[in-house]
């Protein structure tokens, strides 16, 4: 018998009830805001803000994690091949960090109409 396998239902129920708390962890300042004197500041443009990072910066990290590995593992392989595989690895790690500098980017654009 296999204790190691985890039944879907578990993994979605998970998955649901970390949706659910992120959905409150989102909504309740928006609620505060509202109970309060009903100030000008607009709490979505500052999630937007902080998803733009954090979601560039997740992918990034994937991205660069996958390029890092197969580059080494293609270096690993082919040891003659390596000039031309770092110079293709340090284009695309250039590229992959584009997008991270973007999401700053967006997020500082959201954060001047705060």
């Amino acid at each position: 018998m296999n204790h190691d396998f985890i039944p879907k239902e578990n993994v979605m129920k998970k998955f649901a009830k970390l949706l659910v708390w992120t959905l409150i962890a989102m909504v309740l300042p928006t609620v505060a805001m509202a109970a309060g004197d009903g100030g000008a500041v607009n709490t979505g443009l500052g999630i937007g803000a902080g998803l733009a990072v954090g979601l560039a910066g997740l992918g990034c990290g994937i991205g660069q994690g996958l390029t890092a590995g197969n580059t080494c593992a293609g270096i690993a392989r082919n040891p003659g091949a390596a000039p031309a595989m770092f110079t293709n690895f340090i284009l695309g790690m250039v590229l992959i960090e584009s997008i991270a500098i973007y999401g700053l980017v967006i997020a500082f654009m959201l954060n001047g109409h705060i």
